[in-house]
């Protein structure tokens, strides 16, 4: 198993555990917000995931459809809660959460966010994701709804973010890494 996708179930595992009611839009919303605050530090995602602008805030719609029939790998890490209606209240961790996957940076993102989102309900998770100038917002008004959000929307002026010719250095030194690693 690649080392985002390690990341990706072990996010999962570690936001279940330090939030409480966890169900999917929660859970996306948290993964979102652990991507692009990442990605506005490093130009790097944690999981890779791709979000686009839903009605309802930034949606991974792939890794969404995978949480409705989960593959093998999603089994192994937790089961999937669905109430009678269908809907996903919850996931019920079938492992530990792995701390060694992440770095120290990432796990320090890890623990902000569920401090920050420990109590709150999905319905507040969609409304701080609906933020005006922030990258769900931009991508809403600039290309419309269902497209996908480009992680440099992370980048801006504040305290903490890297600059935007940072990032593309960095995101074009780690494609030159990859071609090299794969020649």
């Amino acid at each position: 198993m690649d080392l985002k996708r390690e990341k990706l179930l072990n996010a999962i595992l570690f936001f279940t555990a330090k939030t409480k009611q966890c169900g999917k839009t929660k859970l996306v919303k948290l993964l979102y917000y652990l991507d692009f605050m990442h990605f506005r530090e490093t130009a790097r995602s944690v999981t890779g995931l791709v979000y686009s602008a839903w009605q309802f805030g930034p949606y991974p719609t792939e890794f969404a459809r995978e949480l409705d029939n989960p593959p093998a790998d999603l089994n192994a890490a937790f089961a999937i809660q669905k109430s009678a209606n269908g809907s996903f209240p919850g996931v019920k961790p079938r492992r530990r959460y792995n701390p060694d996957v992440f770095s120290p940076r990432e796990k320090q993102l890890l623990e902000k966010i569920a401090f920050i989102f420990k109590d709150a309900r999905a319905d507040d998770m969609v409304e701080a994701s609906h933020l005006p100038n922030h990258p769900w917002d931009r991508t809403i008004k600039t290309k419309g709804e269902k497209a996908e959000i480009d992680y440099m929307l992370a980048i801006d002026s504040e305290a903490g973010s890297i600059s935007l010719e940072e990032a593309e250095e960095r995101i074009r030194d780690r494609e030159a890494l990859r071609d090299l690693a794969a020649s």
